[in-house]
């Protein structure tokens, strides 16, 4: 694939960002830690310097080689990328007075330069650094100025190397998608051909060429990723795609059914496996949060095991597995130290011996939808909020029973079909309930009751890599407690979860 923007990281929180405002430009772009840079650069048209926690006088800082970068390929260097630049050609970095963190804006813009090009003075810029670029090198021009920030932005003449001290890809800073497209398309002169329906074209060849007339299994979990990689896969080889759910008796009330009659209507090849009791029984005694995940994730593998071997000759396992996971397996750190053991299918053991095929392999979450409706799936399907694969066994909290399944499968369904009810489905990124393993004081008519207690999860986000909680309006609150408390036997209490990621998770396990 041509007109590729390589995106070197160094470990910044934003360096996701960097390449979804890159995408939302519809320009491909990949990222890389700045430790492995690919030997063949021939495909990129340019290159973005990330962030990073380090800083470039520290003795362990990020210090790779870009000689076969500089000079040859347009470069643009963010914050650290900014200062690193600086300090090894020349230039002087120093500790700020004061730390340079949040709005900032531009005082001065120098004139006619194409990376400013479309921006005024005094707009709004995102700062997020404690050291500062006192002096720049001999060969640089200062472009941009803060009040605070002398160099904010510069040039390296003789090359077309730009360097910022600001983040152009958060959205507090105002013309930041103007400036990468300044970058990318006016001095890069990359295409802007990057879409959801060349995406289809080009996977869907590719799967052809590389599937052949090979048969393919797929898990299907009733989620967004899985059910766009099972369409990509149709529409590339037809009938030789094998589609297994599995109801592992922790999904949301009805979902079972009603995902398989969805894919009905989707000419999908699917068998549906109810393993319920299977899935039950093997939890049965299990608290632990991480004990309760290995037990489903080895039964699911037991069942799905069980399943692929009644359909002869598969050669490819297909995996809805996404951009995210694929940089988080090759960050700058390495590959997490825990490894969720629900994540998609993943995990499933070698004497399966099945190739792997992850058609979905370089989209963000985001994409995936944009790509889900290139291929004509239901927008309610595509809106679906994320579902965590242990189901329901990760929001209740202690041991797993089918009472307790019941009771927070009625809770769910009255919270989730409430944020429908009240048109606030939509606006939110994430939303479910949690049941609590303590039990409270509480009375019905003139009895003392001592029941469950409930909560209630809603955020919103953009990936679930952070995320906040929503401000659903009180009456709406007010209903569904009441609804849960009147139509919900054992559930007595209802709390409402206002807590941010970080510093907790979205879910509670």
């Amino acid at each position: 694939m041509q007109n590729n923007v390589l995106i070197l990281d160094f470990g910044s929180q934003y360096t996701q960002l960097i390449a979804r405002r890159v995408r939302e430009l519809n320009i491909y772009c990949e990222i890389y830690p700045y430790h492995k840079i690919p030997e063949d650069l021939s495909g990129f048209k340019s290159v973005i310097l990330s962030g990073s926690p380090f800083s470039v006088r520290a003795e362990d800082a990020p210090h790779p080689d870009l000689s076969q970068i500089r000079g040859k390929l347009p470069v643009l260097a963010v914050c650290y990328g900014a200062q690193y630049l600086a300090h090894f050609s020349g230039g002087k970095v120093e500790p700020s007075d004061t730390r340079e963190f949040g709005r900032a804006n531009l005082s001065v813009i120098k004139d006619a330069e194409p990376l400013f090009e479309n921006i005024k003075e005094n707009s709004q810029v995102w700062m997020s650094h404690s050291d500062s670029i006192i002096q720049l090198p001999e060969n640089a021009v200062r472009l941009a100025s803060t009040t605070d920030v002398l160099n904010a932005a510069y040039r390296i003449d003789g090359e077309e190397t730009y360097a910022i001290q600001f983040h152009p890809e958060v959205y507090h800073s105002t013309d930041g998608k103007q400036l990468l497209e300044n970058f990318l398309v006016k001095i890069s002169g990359t295409e802007q051909s990057w879409t959801p329906g060349a995406f289809v074209d080009l996977t869907v060849s590719e799967l052809q060429e590389k599937i052949g007339d090979d048969k393919v299994v797929l898990g299907l979990s009733g989620g967004v990723d899985s059910t766009v990689a099972a369409v990509l896969l149709h529409k590339a080889i037809g009938k030789n795609l094998y589609c297994i759910f599995v109801n592992n008796g922790l999904l949301r009330k009805n979902e079972f059914e009603s995902v398989l009659d969805q894919y009905k209507h989707m000419g999908l090849n699917v068998k549906g496996v109810d393993a319920s009791a299977r899935f039950l029984d093997a939890l049965k005694g299990l608290s632990d949060p991480e004990e309760k995940r290995k037990a489903i994730g080895n039964t699911f593998i037991e069942v799905f095991d069980d399943e692929a071997h009644e359909i002869k000759d598969v050669v490819y396992l297909a995996q809805g597995t996404i951009y995210p996971d694929v940089i988080e397996s090759v960050s700058v750190n390495g590959p997490s130290v825990t490894i969720k053991s629900h994540h998609n299918v993943g995990g499933l053991p070698d004497f399966m011996k099945l190739k792997v095929v992850e058609p979905l392999r370089m989209l963000f979450k985001d994409e995936v939808r944009r790509v889900g409706k290139e291929l004509g799936i239901d927008k309610t399907l595509l809106g679906r909020h994320p579902f965590p694969g242990p189901g329901l066994a990760i929001r209740i909290l202690g041991d797993i029973t089918a009472e307790k399944v019941r009771i927070l499968q009625e809770v769910d369904h009255i919270f989730i079909q409430g944020l429908r009810d009240w048109m606030l489905y939509d606006k939110v990124w994430q939303a479910g309930a949690i049941l609590l393993p303590i039990q409270s004081v509480g009375v019905m008519g003139d009895e003392r009751t001592y029941e469950q207690v409930v909560a209630l999860r809603a955020v919103e986000s953009t990936d679930g890599m952070t995320a906040d909680w929503v401000n659903l309006p009180y009456e709406f609150l007010q209903k569904t407690s009441n609804t849960i408390i009147n139509r919900v036997k054992g559930v007595n209490r209802v709390v409402y979860d206002i807590s941010s990621k970080p510093p907790a998770t979205i879910e509670w396990e």
